[in-house]
């Protein structure tokens, strides 16, 4: 994303992200060619001409910063799918982003005992409004966009006053009451009114949505479903600071 310091919060001073040059390293280290270009969507056809001589295509583009940088992602996707009709492998492809990806795939676990009951996914303008006063109301908050990786549009959001309910249901927020926010891309905080946040989030920077210093735009459900406009609403688990920890799985076996 040309606008933004570097290329994006996820990148290093040399435009790529931080882990895209030990990859290439480890490659190169392994006997295999391997060359990082940049993709200018301006350039589409060019780049994709280049791409059709290597064997294989890591994909390290942030769902949404494409987008961002004013090209289509759609465009993008179609002609990495191309690529694999060729016979040439695509790393993550688009369809399994597409369908292992997206956020929403929290609230496929919710009812699960490694799940949580007030995970919902918002793809319309009256059931995000209806349905975080509701979850606002009971536990703090993190709110996700769908697209990209790298925090932009993901936020931990807490009553200001700490007035929570408690047990899930019993109240809504209404519009004037006050949030805290953090932006998990840097760490930023900002308040605004309930009615401000979903301006926001739904309609981007205008006079409804107030002042906003996030580097992002809003507009999370922009496109509908189809297009990955969604916003996921989760509880804050608070020994998220504790750490995390990540299971790669091929097939059933545990990998890593």
């Amino acid at each position: 994303v040309r606008v933004q310091t570097f290329g994006g919060s996820d990148k290093s001073s040399n435009g790529h992200r931080y882990d895209s040059i030990p990859f290439a390293n480890g490659m190169i280290r392994s006997g295999m060619s391997c060359q990082l270009i940049h993709y200018v969507h301006e350039e589409h056809d060019k780049f994709f001409s280049v791409a059709v001589k290597f064997d294989f295509i890591i994909v390290r583009c942030n769902p949404g910063q494409i987008k961002a940088d004013g090209g289509s992602q759609e465009r993008f996707d179609q002609s990495m799918r191309m690529m694999r009709k060729m016979g040439i492998q695509v790393w993550p492809s688009p369809d399994v982003m597409e369908f292992m990806g997206a956020k929403d795939a929290l609230c496929k676990v919710a009812h699960l005992n490694i799940g949580l009951e007030d995970t919902l996914a918002y793809y319309s303008t009256e059931d995000f409004a209806a349905g975080f006063k509701k979850t606002m109301a009971f536990q703090p908050r993190v709110l996700k966009q769908n697209r990209g990786s790298s925090g932009e549009g993901i936020w931990i959001i807490k009553l200001k006053l700490g007035n929570y309910c408690t047990n899930f249901g019993e109240r809504s927020c209404t519009d004037d009451e006050v949030l805290s926010l953090m932006e998990a891309n840097d760490n930023h905080a900002e308040e605004h009114t309930v009615a401000e946040l979903i301006e926001f989030c739904v309609n981007g920077r205008n006079d409804k949505s107030g002042t906003w210093t996030s580097k992002g735009v809003g507009k999370y459900l922009e496109g509908g479903k189809a297009a990955g406009g969604q916003l996921v609403d989760q509880r804050f688990c608070p020994r998220i600071v504790e750490g995390e920890l990540r299971y790669n799985c091929v097939g059933d076996a545990l990998v890593g």
